[in-house]
């Protein structure tokens, strides 16, 4: 769900401690190289192995399927190409244990909202440039973003990881040692079963095609080393990834801390998309603007209590799919943190931090209208019920740099503005 947001402005922020957190990075952090258009030429550049070369050819042939398989071609005014895939012939059903399978019935129950919950606003529609002129998948299909040979171009990465975030560097990893910082909100210590949070997306500036910056939720089960589980859904601005600066739609997911499962979007076989309106991957417009109109997207990840999936929800609206039970270890039962809030890469161009905006590149201090938020916090706990996120902790790596600072109050419940601009006199 997307909307105009416009409702009371939260009271002060209310300071919170920061604590020490060790959390996921979540990134796609490798070097790249400026890209061409988005045309489909030949890949000129040299393989530095027969597997880099594999790598390749099999990206190239999952791209040239989807297109044979595409029943509608939607040209984006931004340049992406849309492809109306069948859905029972979408990439999830490559995985070893989904072969054959096809999209399952969405689920009869949902999260229930309890009576302290606060009110939702907006409405019912998710903007996307690609659906702009009122352009949608038809009935059985669903919308999947091209990759393109421009796309693979820019990835300076092994190809085999190609889509991926990094590999996890030791059993536990904290939040800044590989250039990864975070302005978050968390809860933990419990058995949880999902999240929902509404938060404003913005053109948040990157300096480098090796950065990022992000606004997800985080659903995560396991430990910090090899066995870690997640789900994650927000908007990210990612210039390595999509070849430009606007924010978009993206979900992760992994089931062994990023060594060898999960994938962005659907740069691999893993998640089922149901909703024929929506492309995972494509870019969210309008976006919100300082002193002007704010635009946030709902989002609800949940494990339905009947066949164990964890579905993907715009708010209160509609479905856009689900990640299996069957691929994951520790979240076939249940998630042990939920986390929420921003996130950027700093390589520290020049020797100085990175320029590289999270949020809307102001500080927490500024408030509505100027600063990012999440708000309306929630879990869903063992019974499928919504309820505020209780004992909400909040924690920024650099507050200097990327600050958080949040609250409570009926209309917003639980929630917080987070962010920053990064480099800056007293961030240096």
């Amino acid at each position: 769900m997307a909307s105009s947001c416009c409702g009371k402005r939260p009271r002060p922020a209310v300071p919170l401690l920061l604590l020490a957190l060790l959390v996921v990075s979540c990134a796609l952090s490798v070097s790249a190289s400026g890209g061409g258009g988005r045309g489909n030429g030949t890949r000129t550049a040299e393989f530095r192995s027969g597997d880099e070369l594999r790598a390749y050819r099999s990206i190239v042939a999952r791209m040239d399927k989807m297109k044979k398989a595409s029943v509608k071609t939607i040209q984006s005014a931004d340049g992406d190409i849309i492809h109306c895939v069948p859905a029972h012939l979408q990439p999830a059903f490559d995985h070893p244990t989904l072969r054959g399978q096809k999209p399952e019935a969405e689920p009869e129950e949902r999260p229930k909202i309890s009576a302290d919950a606060a009110e939702e606003e907006g409405d019912a529609v998710f903007p996307q440039a690609w659906s702009d002129g009122g352009e949608s998948c038809p009935g059985g299909t669903v919308p999947i973003r091209r990759t393109t040979e421009s796309d693979l171009r820019r990835y300076t990465g092994s190809l085999r990881r190609y889509g991926m975030k990094p590999r996890a560097a030791g059993v536990r990893r904290d939040s800044t040692s590989d250039g990864h910082e975070h302005a978050v909100g968390y809860v933990t210590g419990d058995q949880f079963y999902g999240a929902k949070a509404s938060l404003n997306v913005w053109p948040a500036r990157v300096a480098s095609a090796a950065e990022f910056s992000l606004s997800q939720i985080w659903v995560i089960s396991g430990t910090f080393g090899n066995d870690l589980n997640t789900i994650e859904a927000g908007w990210q601005v990612s210039p390595q990834l999509y070849g430009d600066n606007s924010p978009r739609f993206f979900t992760y997911w992994t089931s062994d801390a990023y060594q060898a499962t999960g994938c962005y979007n659907l740069h691999c076989s893993g998640f089922v998309q149901t909703n024929r309106r929506i492309a995972i991957g494509a870019a969210i417009s309008p976006a919100s603007a300082y002193n002007g109109r704010q635009f946030d997207i709902s989002l609800l990840i949940w494990k339905d209590p009947r066949r164990g999936h964890w579905w993907l929800q715009l708010g209160s609206g509609p479905l856009v799919g689900y990640w299996p039970s069957s691929l994951f270890s520790h979240l076939g039962g249940h998630a042990n943190m939920v986390q929420f809030g921003g996130e950027v890469v700093n390589t520290r161009p020049s020797g100085s931090h990175t320029p590289t905006q999270m949020g809307s590149g102001h500080f927490p201090r500024e408030g509505f209208n100027r600063a990012a938020y999440f708000r309306n916090v929630q879990v869903v706990d063992w019974d499928n019920n919504l309820l505020p996120a209780r004992d909400l902790r909040l924690v920024a790596d650099h507050p200097a740099c990327y600050g958080i600072q949040g609250g409570y109050n009926r209309a917003w419940g639980n929630y917080f503005y987070y962010g920053g601009p990064g480099r800056n006199v007293h961030c240096p």
